[in-house]
């Protein structure tokens, strides 16, 4: 005990070629933030221009989360066989596509094929990111590093709502078309970034490049003593390989043993709940709570997601810097039970604006401060800390694809609230709807207490055995 004392106090400065590499491999996340940002927005000018239907809107929204899916499944394989960097490429690449053909979109079918390309891209996104910094970072500052694929979702979002302002005030059959085929110019720039850093050391291992490894180790460590340290546990860990292509995972995830189906538990529990959290759903359509709470001005409604971006990005990082001191545990349970305590408030708020004619000022306002309480609570914890956490718990040979299966069902629970918000709050009122989220974050704040044990400060290797025995894991508590 004395010792892990010392340790944490005796903490390590920031590498920073380790955070140059992390910063390069999140930079990807812009992509998916930018279109959940400006997806808000744009959806009010695309419904307009193509007249499509509330149901087509719900569609287009949620397609991305959907076809997600397949990217997110497909990764984890992909990023075995071709390495992680490569496979970041493939999903900047991908997603440049998708932007392209949304942007110049002639109809409602040409924009959802578009819809499907980009959702593949975004799937690879957001498994091969955090997975390719946890492997790069440091124990010590694992969790600053592997939050910083959330943060960039965060600064994406935010620079979403800000060109929906910016093109508002164009025609609506080209403000929509901006808004979406602008994310084609950062993908360029993030592909081409990702061709200068280095493979993961622990990918490298499993090929059996050893002597490449242990360059990228010695680069992302203090000194080499402790690259051969990082090196011996990650040897010790991937065992006798020279050519790994990720065969034989499947099997193993679909018949676990005890450790590794708690693994599952936490991993895809925590997945789950993200989404079902109902959060992306919120900031897709806020500015439909919003104008059902009595904001009708479009540029009015666009200018409060904006406030509602910079909040959820502000917390994002207070999260990320102090993620590594407070533990993972600690900053979960605060966001869920924020998140909670603040939908209770937006449920109590839209009930009483649905049930009265004049819309006082002082009911709007607790909805617009809920609201942004609300994502706000959600960058402190389930945002960052859910990438972080099931990029982090799997064993080596498994990383990659065991993360696919957790965040493949991210995705689908994305896609199924986001596809189906709408519906449901036309038939329970977004009061409703607000309630139903704020129980289901009741629900996940007791999942995580009883069936989340604490990893901070602990390298990849051993995370394992905080799975493997239940005393250690109570302990860990």
């Amino acid at each position: 005990m004395d010792e892990d004392n010392k340790i944490e106090c005796e903490k390590p400065p920031l590498n920073k070629y380790a955070l140059a590499c992390a910063l390069l491999a999140s930079t990807n996340s812009i992509l998916l933030g930018y279109d959940i940002g400006v997806m808000s927005g744009a959806v009010l000018f695309i419904k307009d221009n193509m007249n499509i239907s509330s149901s087509e809107v719900e569609i287009l929204v949620g397609s991305l989360n959907v076809c997600s899916l397949i990217g997110a499944l497909a990764s984890g394989k992909t990023s075995d066989l071709i390495g992680r960097r490569y496979t970041i490429i493939l999903s900047a690449a991908t997603f440049l596509i998708g932007s392209l053909l949304m942007g110049f979109a002639p109809s409602y079918p040409f924009l959802m094929a578009g819809r499907v390309v980009a959702g593949i891209g975004v799937g690879y996104s957001l498994m091969i990111a955090p997975v390719y910094t946890a492997e790069v970072s440091p124990a010590m500052t694992r969790g600053l590093l592997t939050s910083l694929p959330e943060i960039f979702i965060t600064v994406g979002i935010l620079l979403g709502y800000i060109f929906n302002y910016a093109l508002a005030g164009l025609p609506h059959h080209i403000n929509w078309r901006l808004m979406l085929g602008l994310a084609a110019l950062p993908a360029i720039a993030i592909a081409y970034g990702v061709f200068q850093m280095p493979e993961s050391p622990r990918w490298l291992i499993m090929k059996g490049n050893i002597e490449e490894a242990k360059r990228v180790l010695r680069k992302t460590s203090d000194n080499d003593d402790e690259a051969d340290m990082r090196l011996e546990e990650i040897i010790n860990a991937a065992g006798t390989t020279t050519n790994w292509k990720g065969q034989g995972v499947w099997k193993q995830l679909l018949r676990p043993t005890k450790p590794l189906r708690r693994i599952l538990l936490a991993a895809i529990g925590i997945n789950f709940f993200m989404q079902a959290s109902g959060n992306d759903a919120v900031v897709y359509y806020t500015p439909s709570v919003f104008n059902a709470a009595g904001i009708h001005n479009r540029k009015g409604l666009i200018a409060v997601t904006i406030i509602m971006g910079m909040a959820k990005t502000f917390f994002c990082i207070v999260s990320a810097l102090f993620l590594d001191n407070f533990g993972r545990r600690p900053m979960l349970l605060l966001g869920t039970i924020g998140m909670a305590v603040s939908l209770a408030g937006l449920g109590l708020g839209s009930m009483y604006l649905n049930n009265v004619d004049y819309k006082p000022s002082w009911a709007i306002a607790l909805c617009v401060v809920a609201v942004c309480a609300d994502v706000s609570f959600f960058s402190i914890g389930l945002g960052p800390i859910t990438w972080v956490y099931s990029s982090e718990i799997f064993p080596i040979r498994l990383r990659a694809q065991g993360t696919s299966l957790a965040v493949s069902v991210n995705r689908l629970v994305s896609g199924a609230v986001a596809m189906t918000f709408l519906t449901i709050s036309n038939k329970i009122t977004f009061a409703g709807t607000f309630f139903l989220l704020c129980g289901v974050m009741i629900v996940a704040t007791i999942f995580f207490y009883f069936f989340l044990p604490e990893t901070k400060g602990k390298s990849l290797e051993e995370i394992m055995a905080i799975f493997e025995d239940k005393k250690e894991e109570t302990i860990e508590r």
